[in-house]
């Protein structure tokens, strides 16, 4: 599993510093998270490749979250892309993007398949041979929402030397990799346990975008390999967090240790802030390891 921060900072794009966005890259998928203003810039800077993106995940309706999402869906366009494109974002958002479009006769030829997320209860609303993402609600000034992303269904292990010792054909390895028991060469049924080594252990993934202080989440989260948590302020700015929905470092830190998760990404940092290493610092102070984003980090979970 691999997460590229395309931005990482909140409201207003600065020289150096992108707006929301990540790119995790998970059993050979890559999806897109959040598409904030220069998101397609920092697509090619990091050399991921347009066509490989089948699924974006928009959180919220605020503009940091999505400006970029009509340049990406135009320059697709422009590289003949054919083939669909999902969206999973609030409602409001498929209109917003088909009025651009249709204002200034940009019509696709390849199809936007738009699924709409309205429900304030987690639901899975994408699930694959090995992947299954579903929705974190989350408490924000609109209607908000972050994406749990985990393996499931990871194939065993084949054991060559087993499938000798027991005179079982390796035509039968998908069927094993899947968990079924098979008949050997002599007509006996083989236990899959006894020719197959355990998968790996299946990953996780929080992507916590715009929220205040909220433990309702941690009983979706519990024990993710990693959580991103916004961080748009550092304490002695609690009172403006607090005002406008959003979260401290120290508060991304206590969230992260209530949901005994592995490690802690901090990002959607305020613009006011000079020095981002303070984040770090304050969220330290409630959990240990913390991972601060930077546009063009690559985080390997």
């Amino acid at each position: 599993m691999k997460i590229t921060i395309i931005g990482c900072y909140s409201a207003m794009p600065k020289v150096g510093n992108n707006l929301s966005s990540q790119v995790l890259e998970i059993q050979n998928e890559i999806f897109l998270i959040d598409c904030g203003e220069g998101t397609q810039l920092g697509l090619r800077k990091n050399k991921i490749k347009f066509s490989r993106i089948k699924c974006i995940f928009i959180s919220h309706l605020h503009g940091d979250h999505y400006f970029g999402l009509i340049g990406l869906i135009s320059t697709f366009s422009l590289l003949n892309r054919t083939a669909d494109l999902h969206i999973y974002g609030p409602l409001g958002l498929k209109d917003l993007i088909l009025n651009q479009i249709k204002a200034s006769g940009s019509w696709t030829k390849y199809r936007l398949i738009f699924h709409i997320l309205s429900s304030d209860k987690s639901e899975i609303i994408f699930i694959s041979e090995y992947i299954e993402v579903s929705t974190i609600p989350l408490s924000h000034r609109i209607y908000t929402n972050g994406f749990l992303f985990k393996e499931i269904n990871l194939p065993r292990k084949i054991n060559p030397e087993a499938l000798k010792d027991f005179n079982v054909n390796v035509a039968y390895a998908n069927k094993l990799k899947q968990g079924f028991n098979v008949t050997n060469d002599n007509g006996d049924l083989i236990e899959n346990s006894l020719v197959t080594f355990n998968g790996l252990n299946p990953k996780s993934y929080a992507y916590c975008s715009d929220t205040e202080y909220d433990e309702s989440i941690v009983k979706l989260i519990t024990g993710c390999d990693a959580i991103y948590h916004e961080s748009t302020f550092l304490e002695k700015h609690q009172l403006l967090s607090k005002a406008t929905k959003h979260s401290t470092a120290k508060q991304a830190g206590m969230i992260a240790r209530l949901s005994n998760v592995k490690l802690l990404i901090l990002g959607h940092y305020s613009s006011r802030y000079d020095n981002i290493d303070d984040f770090k610092l304050e969220a330290e102070t409630e959990f240990n390891p913390v991972i601060l984003s930077e546009d063009s980090k690559i985080i390997e979970i």
